[in-house]
């Protein structure tokens, strides 16, 4: 790592000064934290669990392979590279489960609203309409029967076998790639179908060849992106709106101890969106007043909190995003969250000491989140979510009761602006509806290419987010555009990587595109399951021009990758056919065939390949050496 990033990042924990701010409260107070048991995890890691070479999955392990003592094949006869990609695999499958997860209550909750079950509305009737028309449904009808219509399709699109048109896929992937991944077998079925057959091929002794193997994850990884991912996120389109740019307020200094603050936590916008339609009506304000409370606000948290901010304008009731994953325990640190509600995944399972230090009461509004502590368990129902809003108030506003004046608040003084909301469709509104301008500022060099940064937060290569942070700023630094999503995405905007102001950061061609779309350097996609929506603005820059994928100057990085559904947004970028970028270094290092296959081989099959590398200058300047060639093969300076 160069020494510009060391001396930096000497006696830091965080990138942002507001998280380092609250670990001091919290080390005084004497609770345990991530950032504490990432050392003392450290201290007893297992080489043969980082090389991927260890399995417990059957009762004649554990098995271990080392070569150099004769163990190059567990008991049942497993090989290193096998055993390493099964492991893998099995993390795709964690990750592809949970975006399938996502997608279903999307769907029944845009039925549900169809149905007049929900207090959402339809929101962007346009969307609708042309959403069923992409997919060829009838839209001689009223807006209702519609969407109860989508809602059905994509219900079963999302379970179709290897036997049904995959309408999905024919409908939104590039067509270059829908042949090849035809010709190459990995064109998939509905996202169900191919976890499930995932699931049963890593069972012992039933797949045992890692190229069997990769290839399943391949197409589980396409079946996510096009059966779920894209699916969820153009009906929370529908049904909240189309993210349009605005600015917002994010970082820890939002928080106001004198509000009743109700916190959303997760990556499903239902119950937020909810609260906040509640939130707004006066008489709930009022109720929070009558207990000595300026009022009752909402806030966001990781990937929730994004999905409402891509949506809905900062205002008094609603104030923006407080960051990423790692800032879940300096929040509750500050001693101002009356409801931390949580949904899906990203809830830390050691947060009730935190709720019983700082007086939070802690509520599962989902059908899967389960933690210590749980004070209240409220299953998502579409047609029950409005009594759902009803409850949150009222926990907030009884917790305000015991928290207000006994808790001491301490909270940093630290708030930045972002511009969230941006999709394709905002993108081509900002281009004039026509992807010829932003062809002719790549063909003019002013561009070099675009980057899709889709990537979590880790405490494995550095403070949280400073490998994010610093390859961004190299790369916008070197003319080359940046789309984020996912916690990643969170990180730069508490950075102020997504504001205008981060045009100065910028190289002399992209500076002036930006400064002429009065836009930043850094656009905001939204959460990782915004990965599907980031496609689609490539896809259509690859149909414009009629090329493969693997032929634009593009590339895609994790700089932080920390979970399962990192891994199989990261598989899906290869099948793409895209250069990604992968930081830290998987677990299957011991598995030199399998590595050879990701990191060199596969390029011969999908055009996209796996890089690795952990520092941010010398992967910006990889990435630019790929766009560089890619680049010239088309003719282009």
């Amino acid at each position: 790592m160069s020494e510009t990033i060391l001396e930096k990042t000497e006696g830091r924990r965080s990138y942002h000064d507001s998280v380092e701010e609250m670990i001091k409260r919290i080390r005084e107070d004497g609770m345990s934290n991530v950032f504490d048991r990432w050392d003392l995890q450290e201290k007893i890691r297992c080489k043969f669990c980082l090389q991927g070479l260890s399995c417990q999955l059957c009762s004649q392990g554990p098995c271990r392979i080392n070569e150099k003592g004769g163990q190059d094949k567990g008991v049942c006869g497993i090989g290193a590279d096998a055993m390493a990609m099964r492991n893998l695999l099995l993390r795709n499958i964690m990750g592809a489960g949970t975006y399938s997860h996502h997608a279903y209550e999307a769907f029944r909750t845009l039925r549900a609203t169809g149905e007049g079950k929900t207090p959402f509305k339809i929101k962007d009737e346009n969307k609708l309409k042309w959403m069923c028309e992409k997919v060829g449904l009838d839209t001689n009808k009223d807006i209702n029967s519609m969407a109860i219509d989508l809602a059905n399709f994509l219900e079963n699109q999302l379970r179709i076998g290897s036997d049904e048109p995959n309408l999905m896929v024919e409908a939104f992937a590039p067509k270059k790639r829908k042949e090849l991944w035809k010709k190459i077998n990995i064109y998939p079925a509905g996202a169900t179908h191919e976890e499930q057959n995932c699931v049963a091929s890593c069972l012992t002794n039933v797949d045992g060849d890692y190229a069997s193997l990769a290839k399943k994850a391949l197409r589980l990884g396409l079946a996510t992106i096009y059966n779920a991912q894209i699916g969820l996120e153009m009906v929370q389109d529908i049904l909240f709106g189309t993210p349009k740019p605005h600015e917002v307020d994010v970082d820890l200094g939002i928080m106001d101890p004198d509000y009743v603050n109700i916190v959303f936590n997760g990556h499903q916008p239902w119950a937020g969106a909810a609260t906040i339609q509640k939130a707004k009506d006066p008489k709930v304000q009022e109720m929070a007043k009558a207990v000595g409370a300026k009022g009752l606000r909402v806030v966001g948290s990781i990937e929730t909190g994004q999905e409402l901010l891509q949506r809905f304008d900062v205002d008094d009731v609603f104030v923006g995003l407080m960051g990423n994953w790692l800032a879940i325990e300096p929040l509750l640190a500050t001693g101002t969250v009356d409801v931390f509600a949580m949904e899906e995944n990203c809830s830390p399972p050691a947060i009730d000491m935190y709720a019983e230090k700082y007086q939070c009461t802690l509520v599962s509004v989902s059908t899967i989140i389960g933690i210590p502590g749980i004070q209240h368990e409220i299953p998502y129902h579409p047609d029950k979510v409005d009594k759902m809003a009803d409850k949150l108030i009222e926990l907030g506003i009884e917790n305000f009761k015991k928290r207000h004046g006994k808790i001491e608040p301490k909270v940093p003084k630290i708030t930045k602006k972002a511009i969230a909301g941006f999709s394709t469709e905002a993108v081509l509104e900002a281009l004039g509806n026509k992807l010829d301008p932003l062809v002719d500022v790549i063909a003019e060099g002013k561009i070099k290419g675009i980057v899709a940064l889709a990537n979590c937060s880790t405490l494995r290569n550095g403070p949280q987010d400073w490998n994010t942070v610093n390859l961004t700023k190299q790369l916008i630094k070197k003319d080359i555009l940046v789309v984020s999503g996912g916690c990643g995405n969170h990180a730069l905007e508490v950075a102020g990587l997504c504001n205008l102001e981060a045009i100065n950061m910028a190289g002399k061609g992209l500076k002036e595109v930006c400064t002429s779309l009065k836009i930043p350097p850094v656009l905001s996609f939204g959460t990782c399951t915004d990965t599907g929506r980031i496609s689609m603005l490539v896809t259509a820059l690859a149909d414009h021009l009629d090329v493969d994928v693997s032929d634009l100057p593009i590339a895609v990085t994790a700089p932080e990758w920390m979970e399962q559904k990192a891994t199989i947004d990261g598989v899906f970028a290869v099948a793409y056919g895209a250069y990604t970028h992968l930081s830290p270094t998987p677990f299957v290092t011991g598995a030199k065939a399998l590595v050879k296959l990701l990191t060199e081989d596969i390029e011969n099959l999908t055009g996209g390949k796996i890089a690795l590398g952990d520092d941010p200058v010398e992967v910006a300047n990889n990435i630019e050496a790929h766009i560089i060639k890619k680049r010239k093969a088309m003719g282009l300076k």
